[in-house]
């Protein structure tokens, strides 16, 4: 009995550490993505980015009407890198919650945004990733934008 149960716990822990071990590899993904945001290096975004890369913004327009915005990616990326030197930004990731199901994934992340030292807006990510050759690679990122009910 006690060999059957000692099995049981080394199957159960073994597959929760494997899942940890997996969800890091994601959530590195993540990081290494805005690392190249905050550093204003193309290069190292489209390191994590898969080929046929979807961004999409949920907010409200100046008319206060909710809309899905679509942004094309080669323009997202001369946008950031374009950001004088001497303005600041930050998104801050607040929190992780990690989904995995074999080569798919999907990372939640309450965000804040900050630019110049001033609050922003918040919202969440959604980042949708494939593993491919053994490496997580972005291929949809949603996320929402408001100014209230935000944890900053």
């Amino acid at each position: 009995m006690n060999y059957y149960l000692g099995l049981l716990l080394f199957i159960c822990f073994g597959s929760i550490s494997a899942q940890t071990d997996i969800e890091t590899e994601v959530k590195q993904t993540i990081t290494t993505f805005f690392e190249g945001f905050h550093k204003q290096d193309s290069t190292i975004i489209k390191s994590v980015i898969y080929k046929d890369v979807i961004l999409q913004s949920i907010g409200k327009n100046r008319a206060g009407i909710i809309q899905l915005e679509t942004q094309d990616f080669p323009k997202f990326l001369k946008s950031i890198v374009a950001i004088p030197k001497d303005q600041s930004f930050e998104e801050k990731l607040l929190r992780y919650h990690i989904q995995v199901d074999g080569n798919m994934a999907n990372a939640w992340t309450d965000y804040t945004f900050w630019f110049n030292g001033v609050f922003s807006h918040c919202g969440v990510n959604s980042f949708q990733l494939i593993k491919e050759n053994d490496q997580w690679k972005i291929f949809y990122l949603v996320d929402t934008r408001r100014r209230e009910d935000c944890d900053n």
